[in-house]
């Protein structure tokens, strides 16, 4: 049999021309309006007395994560009051908010006089550069400015190493580390090297990209050669038919989300999980009572509010409640808030502390959400999910 390659469509190179030069035209007045949003967010910064009130409230307003509010606050006060020349050009649409970021991030540790010469130096040669390309050429200039200041900040930086959990989508999440370039460098070498030699082996199947993760993950988690089962808390809700294998309704990750009822089964039947049993309301789905049947027995209160709430009680905020802190919605003791289901909800630290901002009010519902009432008036209410539909018959 004769096969035909499809032979290429004809190249409308007057068409491709207009649509891209549209295109151009049509970032660069993006970038004249993200210039606009910036001067607006550094006005609103200024009326408002707290950073953390700020944050949270912009975070609200936007839809935003409380980090994303705060490097949007961040790169505005940046911009207007340290780098008028990369805001000059925003204005004049040569240049996006990533790639500002790309020069504020960097000079967030400068004085505001080496802050300004890395800015004249810089916008002469934002030509070509991608926002990779420009942060590179940031860090040039700052070490010619700072060098001692650089050196300084390398060792600190170093000292705060750390590792941070990323939710994705279906079923995956991605961990990463920050860690001193050599130590990152040799441990990608060295997983890098277990993975190519496994690659070689008769009969694996797996890619080296799909090695080189299973490597990483079992020398964290079970090294081979005997080391101890490494036991971590986490939360799935799934119903008793599905895990039954009756049905394959999804089932819920605290801190992610749904998730497939077979992986549901298969982390449940783990030797080292344990079970709790959930009463739950059949009109509502909402969580009645947590029953005390485990291996560890519940602390009564706080199981309940933290398996109810699964997550950071502000909307928006996905830490896992097991995570948080528990904390009375309406306060203890002068404000005669109870220590009760009704009154209190797990938050994480920085919210937990935005509550006690001037101006921010939490008014409690019964089910155990509540609406978030916001200096400026805003109000915004979050509840928790039921953990099923409804089952009334109708």
């Amino acid at each position: 049999m004769t096969s035909f390659a499809t032979p290429p469509s004809p190249v409308d190179t007057a068409g491709a021309d207009a649509a891209l030069s549209e295109y151009c035209d049509l970032e660069k007045e993006v970038c004249r309006l993200r210039a606009r949003q910036v001067r607006a967010l550094e006005r609103y910064s200024s009326c408002v007395g707290s950073r953390r009130s700020a944050t949270a409230e912009l975070a609200l307003a936007s839809s935003v994560t409380v980090r994303q509010a705060e490097k949007k606050l961040n790169l505005a006060e940046a911009l207007v009051h340290r780098l008028p020349c990369t805001l000059a050009a925003m204005d004049r649409g040569e240049l996006d908010e990533l790639k500002a970021s790309k020069v504020a991030e960097p000079t967030a540790a400068l004085s505001d006089e080496q802050a300004r010469r890395v800015d004249e130096i810089i916008v002469r040669r934002l030509a070509g550069k991608n926002s990779s390309t420009l942060r590179r050429a940031v860090n040039g200039v700052i070490l010619t400015v700072d060098p001692d200041g650089y050196e300084r900040r390398s060792i600190l930086r170093r000292r705060a190493r750390q590792i941070r959990l990323h939710h994705d989508d279906e079923t995956i999440s991605t961990l990463t580390a920050k860690l001193p370039v050599e130590q990152a460098s040799a441990i990608y070498a060295s997983v890098d090297r277990a993975a190519r030699q496994l690659r070689r082996l008769p009969g694996e199947v797996r890619t080296t990209e799909q090695l080189r993760a299973d490597v990483f993950a079992e020398r964290l988690i079970a090294a081979r050669g005997g080391a101890a089962d490494i036991r971590a808390d986490i939360h799935v809700y799934v119903d008793l038919c599905t895990l039954a294998g009756l049905n394959n309704d999804p089932a819920e990750l605290a801190g992610y989300g749904p998730i497939p009822a077979w992986l549901a089964r298969q982390i449940a039947t783990e030797p080292s999980s344990t079970w709790s049993r959930l009463i739950t309301d059949p009109d509502t789905g909402q969580l009645l009572s947590v029953g005390r049947r485990k291996y560890r027995p519940p602390a009564g209160l706080d199981d309940f509010i933290r398996v109810r709430d699964r997550e950071c009680g502000s909307p928006g905020c996905h830490r896992p409640a097991q995570f948080t802190d528990l904390d009375h919605v309406r306060a203890w003791g002068a404000a005669k808030g109870e220590t009760s289901a009704d009154n209190m909800g797990g938050r994480c630290g920085f919210h937990h502390r935005v509550k006690d901002e001037p101006g921010w009010q939490h008014i409690p519902h019964r089910d155990g959400g509540y609406t978030v009432v916001t200096p400026t008036g805003r109000r915004y209410v979050h509840q928790p999910a039921p953990l099923h539909e409804p089952r009334t018959a109708a």
